[in-house]
């Protein structure tokens, strides 16, 4: 996992790799779903319903705990790494 900025507020994020739908499970608190879908696609419960994240996507965990998906080049236009001291 790493840690992004964006306006001044840190966030943390996954990319989806089609790959680490376990580890989102467990870091997504129960609204994450990669279990019970094929390969590749995983289920988000946000606060404006369920929605799909596919291989590629990042995840978001949002400022007040919540989580959402977002594409992988609006994520790289909005969001810069955070290089940890």
């Amino acid at each position: 996992m790493a840690k992004y900025r964006k306006k001044h507020v840190v966030i943390e994020a996954w990319e989806y790799t089609g790959k680490n739908g376990f580890l989102l499970e467990q870091w997504g608190n129960g609204f994450i779903d990669a279990m019970n879908y094929p390969e590749g696609i995983i289920k988000i419960d946000t606060l404006e319903g369920v929605m799909t994240a596919i291989t590629g996507d990042y995840i978001i965990k949002g400022v007040k705990g919540e989580f959402y998906p977002c594409k992988p080049d609006i994520f790289k236009i909005t969001y810069e790494l955070v290089k940890e001291k």
